[in-house]
């Protein structure tokens, strides 16, 4: 009798609204599960449409080509003899929902739509989903004319079952519902299941992993049982990067452990597992079996199929494995580069343009884009044809194939320090030391005609001259000439983001980058409308201490010496007069 099982778990860089791209993406990955023997594949929360359609998904059309993708996959032979776990948003009786749709050779199993929705921080789920209240309790769901064509049924089941095979029992439960405080997993294992499958859309924040894998071995040491958990990974389209760790847990030990961070599109995770290994480590914990039998049944919605096979004796089984964590300056490193290869693929621009100041901030963002470099050129190493591709299309050059991560960094990366009369030397030193080492096509230029001639206008409409406090003035004319120096250098920013590469030959623009961290934006501590005001921010959510140790790890791992002088200099605006060639205003005052 078989009770060994091969399970897949998955992480997919699946954009908003990408629907053509998206299904791609889900047949490759059920392809690579297939083929390693898996009869069950769970994939990321929403993946038919992306997680971050944000107010798209009021949009009838969403809900529409979701669809339409659902049936593409039905349809594709690629879907056959594997149970098959999609995310998508559903419409019930008016109402939409974030669900699951499990099906099985053209058969749609169950519609399991999420019961506790993510409404804190970067989430939103209440503004687009009703979360689904009716605990145990299953309605008829009346499919689409579209898919009743290919699956034969009118309706299907819609709510909170589980699935009982012909060998075990396997619930859902979506992202969020592991955070909270009564998770399904508890009822759903003392009930029985033995497959917990969880399908999250969870971003990164520094030092989270912990708290996931916490999540996930705590589940299964107090419960037994096996544990699957799949994500997104990626930058889907906006400010957010989803960093993957999808993972295969079994009665509180990792059996399978995916990247958190890489370049890789799609990633696929399986694990064989014991059955009764489950079985016995349940059967020993008789507090756990005494709350078992008062618990109040699921529906099952039973299945004539299998995970494992009758001969699977020599089946060689998966071994436990110790979590891996990066250190949080290696996740800066990594976690935002990654995030700023997607989105400069998809924004189809061939680079960046990123002011230079000198300071820690500007120099922790071109370290992320020389991180980012690195990360590409090992991808091209490793044999990622996508990557390849990518990184041609975005270069102009068809033949090109990156290896020297400085080489790429000077087709890719614009620095420009802008001088203006308060710039000391020191601060001009640094930027270009820097952007030798990095590899960055650097510009030199100075601002001072154009803050003169800006300040120069205002004199002559009011016949009034404005000056700093050191020569005299009042804090209202210091302020308003600092904030002058700061707003001109973002115009002349966005004109060499558009142009640079025009006056060189080349073709395409830059993405200009900001370089304003988090403790800046918390204190209100910048000028509206200066450097700060980019396309994109790379280090908007990472605080002046963990990017200090961020710069810290580059000078180290990257060999980048020209960060140690950055690192010791007092961060200063250096928009009031020099004391006798001296910086006299410091951040800090």
């Amino acid at each position: 009798m078989g009770r060994k099982v091969t399970v897949a778990t998955c992480a997919l860089n699946q954009w908003a609204l990408d629907f053509e791209g998206n299904l791609q993406r889900i047949l490759k990955s059920i392809e690579i599960a297939k083929h390693r023997g898996a009869r069950y594949r769970l994939g990321p929360e929403l993946e038919i449409c992306g997680y971050g359609c944000w107010d798209h998904y009021h949009e009838s059309d969403t809900l529409l080509h979701s669809l339409q993708v659902l049936a593409a996959l039905l349809e594709s032979p690629v879907t056959q003899d594997i149970i098959c776990d999609v995310g998508m948003p559903v419409m019930h009786r008016n109402v939409r929902y974030n669900c699951r749709v499990i099906f099985l050779n053209r058969r749609i199993l169950l519609i399991r739509p999420k019961m506790a929705l993510a409404n804190e921080g970067n989430y939103r789920e209440l503004r687009w989903f009703t979360p689904w209240s009716r605990s145990r309790q299953t309605e008829e769901y009346f499919l689409p004319r579209m898919i009743q064509e290919l699956t034969k049924q009118e309706t299907v089941p819609f709510g909170d079952a589980v699935l009982a095979t012909l060998d075990t029992c396997i619930g859902s439960e979506v992202c969020e519902e592991l955070w909270t405080p009564r998770s399904p997993h508890v009822d759903m294992g003392l009930d029985g299941v033995e497959i917990f499958t969880n399908a999250s859309g969870s971003h990164h924040v520094l030092r989270k992993a912990h708290a996931r894998v916490d999540l996930v071995t705590m589940a299964t040491t107090k419960n037994g049982g096996i544990y699957l958990l799949a994500n997104q990974k990626g930058c889907d389209g906006d400010r957010l990067y989803y960093d993957g760790c999808a993972m295969i847990a079994m009665n509180g030990s990792i059996f399978a452990q995916g990247s958190q961070f890489s370049l890789d599109d799609v990633e696929v995770l399986t694990a064989t597992l014991d059955l009764e290994d489950v079985r016995s480590y349940r059967a020993e914990i008789s507090s756990r079996n005494l709350e078992a039998s008062k618990v109040s049944p699921y529906p099952r919605v039973k299945v004539d199929f299998a995970l494992s096979c009758h001969e699977d004796l020599l089946e060689p089984l998966s071994e436990p494995v110790e979590w891996k964590y990066h250190s949080p300056a290696e996740e800066i490193s990594l976690g935002p580069a990654c995030w700023l290869w997607d989105f400069l693929r998809r924004s189809q621009q061939a680079g960046f343009l990123l002011p230079l100041s000198g300071g820690v901030d500007s120099a922790a963002t071109a370290c992320l884009v020389y991180s980012m470099c690195r990360q590409v050129c090992e991808a091209v190493k490793d044999g990622n044809r996508e990557v390849l591709a990518d990184v041609r299309t975005i270069v102009d050059q068809p033949s090109y194939t990156p290896q020297d991560p400085r080489e790429l960094c000077g087709r890719i990366l614009t620095t420009c320090y802008m001088a203006g009369e308060n710039s000391s030397r020191e601060t001009c030193d640094r930027a270009k030391e820097l952007a030798q080492q990095v590899g960055s096509h650097h510009l030199g230029l100075n601002i001072d005609p154009a803050v003169k001639a800006v300040v120069g206008i205002f004199s002559l409409v009011t016949g009034k001259s404005p000056l700093f406090a050191a020569h005299g003035g009042s804090s209202r004319e210091n302020l308003a000439l600092q904030n002058v120096q700061a707003r001109v250098r973002m115009v002349v920013a966005y004109l060499f983001a558009q142009l640079s590469l025009w006056s060189r030959g080349a073709r395409g623009g830059l993405l200009v980058l900001g370089s304003a961290n988090v403790d800046e934006s918390l204190l209100g501590y910048l000028t509206k409308y200066d450097c700060s005001s980019a396309d994109i921010n790379p280090i908007g959510g990472i605080s002046k201490t963990d990017l200090k140790d961020f710069v810290q790890f580059c000078m180290e791992s990257f060999q980048l010496p020209a960060l140690q002088s950055i690192l010791v200099a007092p961060p200063t605006a250096e928009l009031e007069p020099l004391a006798s060639g001296q910086v006299s205003q410091t951040d800090e005052r």
